[in-house]
């Protein structure tokens, strides 16, 4: 996305495209906390780029299939609920979990999608820390 896309409201409600999520999908800037790559991946979902999910899913937890495959998906609305940090002086590691309400339709029926996610942060190939997504759990299935 570029141009007048930039400036319009970003998916993941947070502020206008170009300076919220837009900065981290077009790779001008690195999510500073797992919140910001949670709101830049739900965002990756509405906008469906396959490629910056990919790159922002840890590799041991990456499946094969394509994330965006089902095209009848219409990302709506994004609420977080709750993000904790936790560093682990211990290693060069921090963790952290994000829980969030998004809203979807599928065929024009309103679904949602409440899960708590888990984020790890480590050096890239290059020595960047970077934040990757996990793994997800879902508090509405216990």
């Amino acid at each position: 996305m570029a141009g007048k896309e930039d400036k319009q409201a970003c998916p993941c409600g947070k502020g206008v495209y170009g300076a919220c999520c837009g900065r981290f999908i077009s790779g001008a800037a690195v999510p500073a906390t797992a919140e910001q790559l949670m709101r830049s991946r739900y965002t990756a979902f509405a906008l469906r780029d396959e490629a910056y999910l990919r790159s922002t899913w840890h590799p041991d937890t990456l499946p094969d299939e394509p994330i965006t495959a089902e095209s009848d998906v219409k990302w709506i609305g994004l609420d977080v609920i709750k993000h904790k940090h936790l560093k682990d002086n211990d290693r060069d590691t921090d963790e952290a979990t994000v829980e969030f309400v998004a809203r979807f339709k599928v065929g024009g029926r309103a679904h949602r999608l409440h899960e708590v996610s888990s984020f790890v942060r480590q050096p890239d190939a290059a020595g960047v820390a970077r934040w990757y997504y996990v793994d997800g759990a879902f508090p509405d299935d216990e």
